[in-house]
């Protein structure tokens, strides 16, 4: 294929301009969620309630040298209860295209809060988990993970 357009053939322009036009159609999607975004979406689900630490065990590694499988693992301290226990997690990434990535939600009958995944990062990012509890208390933990290439920066 020729590089230079105004050297091509006619098949390689209309190449060309596919490309570009392929090209045009999926850059907005591969946009990525900014700490704003994840701010709002949080804000969709709770409003202006406030949010505690401590309870969340919020398990990623500082360091991910293959963003395409992250481990997230979860666990939010409760007795779980019928009168005391966690009724949802959500878990939230400021540079991924979605900014939610998963929610998990709890029963007593679970017997402990506890979940794991695994999630593609396509940079280095913040992960923010939220637990809300029966009681209507939140709970907030944030964890920043560096992705790099090949164990090579990022």
């Amino acid at each position: 294929m020729v590089l230079n357009p105004a050297h091509a053939s006619r098949r390689e322009a209309l190449g060309l301009a596919a490309i570009a036009g392929l090209a045009a159609i999926l850059a907005p999607r591969m946009s990525f969620a900014t700490e704003k975004m994840v701010t709002d979406e949080i804000k969709k689900l709770y409003g202006d309630k406030t949010f505690e630490s401590g309870k969340i065990k919020l398990d990623v590694p500082e360091i991910a040298e293959n963003g395409l499988v992250v481990p997230v693992n979860v666990e939010v301290e409760s007795p779980m209860t019928e009168a005391d226990h966690v009724k949802s997690v959500h878990v939230f990434a400021e540079g991924n295209p979605l900014p939610g990535v998963v929610s998990y939600k709890f029963t007593p009958a679970c017997g402990k809060a506890s979940a794991s995944t695994r999630m593609r990062l396509a940079e280095t990012q913040n992960i923010v988990c939220i637990a809300e509890m029966s009681n209507g208390k939140l709970h907030m933990a944030k964890a920043n993970v560096k992705v790099t290439i090949g164990g090579c920066g990022g």
